[in-house]
């Protein structure tokens, strides 16, 4: 059995990759890429601690299904914003996301 202590590793390995990519991308697509990253890192933190801690309902998974579902959502809202954006502007740099201002 795997102990729960390399599960929280990887997981912080994963959160910080997804964070560093959020902070440093200029790329629209790879920072909805590193905001996923993120999430899947937390849902490896709920699985784990649900298998070693939690009780056998699995309430954990069922949190972790729900980030999931969200995550794809959000995932869908995003691309299609920046397609929209694309399409406008011909840049998928975020920089270049101004529509916004007067």
């Amino acid at each position: 059995m795997i102990p729960l202590g390399h599960f929280v590793i990887l997981s912080m390995f994963i959160f910080c990759i997804g964070v560093f990519g959020v902070l440093t991308q200029r790329n629209a697509i790879r920072f909805l890429i590193s905001v996923e990253l993120i999430l899947n890192a937390a849902n490896i933190n709920l699985v784990a601690f649900n298998k070693y801690y939690g009780s056998p309902d699995g309430l954990g998974q069922i949190f972790a299904l729900f980030v999931i579902a969200i995550a794809a959502a959000a995932s869908v809202v995003g691309l299609v914003l920046v397609i929209a954006i694309y399409r406008l502007r011909k840049s998928v740099f975020i920089d270049d996301f101004n529509l916004l201002k007067w």
